[in-house]
């Protein structure tokens, strides 16, 4: 943890005690328990930069605004997001139309923000010293639906490989880094094996392939850059041969492919109305770039976080995909289409 997110930390608690229990009593604006609450959730990946941005206005705003951050997955967040049980939903793949239309029948609409770049990151355990790199088409072999209960040793992947069981750790059916991953590698969001070991969490992947030898995980980049003296990232190896490990530099000039996506949050449209959110998301998109970049995350280019506020003003409702999952699109991309409700 560098300098500046640990000061913060210890403010935010100072700040905490400070303030818990003590609603004002002289008529000025409400603080502590009694101050208004926004409500966050979802992605686990891209819960790190939420909790940043939180704990960092909260403190600029000593008290007078709570800023809750929860992490029930990219599909939890979208759903309690339409029942409208949250103001902000954070999501590390684009909204589907199946939650397009669980939000209409609600009569809920959103605001769709990118807020940074991700790059998943597929780890081994250090003490794995035969995997170098991996195609996409290894990963296939691995993850594909007709791997299940039948690729389970790592040299039916590769004949050179050991003899060795092959243990296999991701995220679960609610996340979006599991959407995206799928996508990427079998052509479909949501096509996997079901015979591994899936978490929500990615802390709980992160000691499962630091514990054992014979794992292989994938979850966002931050939580590797968190465990990276625990676990060894594996480089992905293009059609020409060329290897590229995920980087923040990979991910700008477009090599590391496809496991590079955008991160979004959803905004509901009832909620952007209310004054503390709309402070909240205009600290998100002018100060949330910086701090994406302590948390391990590419950053939104300058010009990019100023269009994502510009269409956050205007009340720019929708999404721009569609309700339809796709690889490789690049935020500048993005903020130049039209969207859809």
């Amino acid at each position: 943890m560098n300098a500046r997110r640990l000061a913060i930390l210890t403010l935010a608690a100072q700040l905490a005690v400070a303030l818990a229990g003590c609603g004002k009593q002289d008529g000025s604006a409400p603080t502590g328990r009694d101050a208004p609450v926004i409500r966050i959730d979802g992605s686990s990946t891209v819960f790190p930069i939420a909790e940043a941005v939180a704990e960092e206005f909260q403190v600029e705003q000593r008290g007078a605004v709570r800023a809750t951050v929860g992490l029930s997955g990219t599909g939890g967040g979208f759903k309690k997001l339409c029942r409208g049980d949250i103001d902000i939903s954070n999501a590390s793949r684009p909204i589907l139309k199946e939650e397009m239309e669980m939000c209409r029948a609600a009569g809920i609409n959103f605001i769709e923000l990118p807020v940074a770049f991700d790059a998943i990151t597929v780890v081994v355990n250090p003490k794995n010293d035969w995997v170098k790199s991996l195609t996409v088409a290894d990963l296939k072999k691995m993850w594909e639906p007709t791997a299940q209960g039948q690729v389970t040793r790592w040299n039916q992947v590769r004949p050179e490989w050991p003899d060795a069981p092959l243990m296999l750790f991701g995220p679960g059916a609610d996340s979006g880094t599991f959407d995206y991953f799928t996508e990427a590698v079998t052509g479909k969001a949501k096509s996997s094996r079901g015979d591994y070991t899936a978490s929500e969490d990615d802390n709980v992947l992160v000691q499962g392939v630091e514990n054992n030898k014979n794992a292989l995980g994938y979850f966002g980049f931050a939580y590797y850059i968190g465990h990276k003296e625990r676990m060894r990232a594996v480089p992905i190896e293009k059609d020409d041969g060329t290897q590229v490990l995920p980087s923040n530099a990979a991910v700008i000039d477009g090599s590391y492919q496809p496991l590079s996506r955008p991160l979004f949050i959803y905004v509901s449209d009832k909620s952007a109305q209310r004054p503390e959110v709309r402070k909240f998301i205009e600290y998100y998109l002018t100060e949330g770039p910086a701090l994406a970049a302590d948390v391990g995350f590419v950053p939104l280019p300058e010009e990019a976080a100023k269009t994502a506020l510009q269409h956050f003003n205007d009340n720019r409702l929708g999404t721009v995909f569609g309700g339809v999952p796709e690889v490789g699109v690049t935020i500048e991309e993005l903020l130049k289409r039209e969207t859809t409700q």
